[in-house]
């Protein structure tokens, strides 16, 4: 049964990515991603011309006329080699404050006659989803221990870690909406295996370059659908 809702709500998720509202959470995800990443290079270029990065190297090797042109451009690239490496955990940590409008356009078009329910106030969104990056990337950088020891089972390993947590994040998310986060958490606990197989499916995509910047929004769309399945075989709405 896991499997088959898992696989129904994941296709369900994927028919409706056209959807203006997925559309517009992941503009702003991936746009106001863009801005930090500009300004993050920004303030860093500052603080070099700050601490006078160029003339304490000149004190050391001698003058040399092109170096605080060399340093800029070095600072340049390196921050574009840090925005590839760090756009997607960024971009998804944004994206991830606004996924309760995704769960609202999924309820809307497959559950119309569900009540409407407030919105998780901004404050405990972004409580919640730096508390998810904490231990996001908590988790995996203690899994590249693991991952020396057995690196031939790496991806297993990282798919696995990761759909258990993504399972628990988007899961609560979806659930908490309508039940509370009380209820949301027993929930969880009863169907942790099929929540674990949908969250797997979900750390599949993170390791295939931009398809990885749609996981938070597919991922809170097949969770909604989810939650809606398993709450109806466990108990009425209450």
């Amino acid at each position: 049964m896991g499997f088959a809702i898992t696989i129904t709500s994941f296709l369900k998720a994927l028919g409706q990515i056209g959807d203006a509202r997925f559309r517009r959470v992941l503009l702003i995800g991936v746009g106001l991603t863009f801005l930090l990443l500009v300004g993050t290079y920004a303030a860093f270029l500052m603080f070099l011309n700050w601490i006078g990065a160029a003339e304490t190297i000149q004190e050391v090797i001698g003058d040399v006329a092109w170096l605080t042109d060399l340093i800029t451009w070095t600072s340049f690239f390196v921050m574009i080699v840090l925005s590839v490496v760090l756009m997607v955990p960024v971009a998804s940590t944004i994206t991830s404050m606004f996924l309760d409008e995704v769960a609202q356009a999924v309820e809307d078009r497959h559950y119309p006659n569900m009540p409407k329910v407030a919105p998780i106030p901004f404050s405990d969104a972004l409580r919640d989803t730096l508390s998810f990056l904490g231990l996001l990337l908590v988790v995996n950088l203690l899994a590249l221990i693991v991952y020396l020891f057995f690196p031939q089972f790496a991806l297993l390993i990282f798919w696995a870690i990761n759909g258990f947590l993504l399972g628990r994040e988007y899961f609560q998310l979806a659930a908490m909406r309508r039940i509370g986060r009380v209820r949301a958490k027993a929930l969880r606990k009863k169907h942790a295996g099929t929540i674990w197989l949908a969250g797997t499916l979900m750390a599949v995509p993170l390791s295939i370059p931009l398809v990885n910047l749609l996981v938070p929004i597919i991922g809170a769309a097949t969770f909604t659908h989810l939650f809606h399945q398993l709450l109806r075989r466990s108990a009425p709405y209450g």
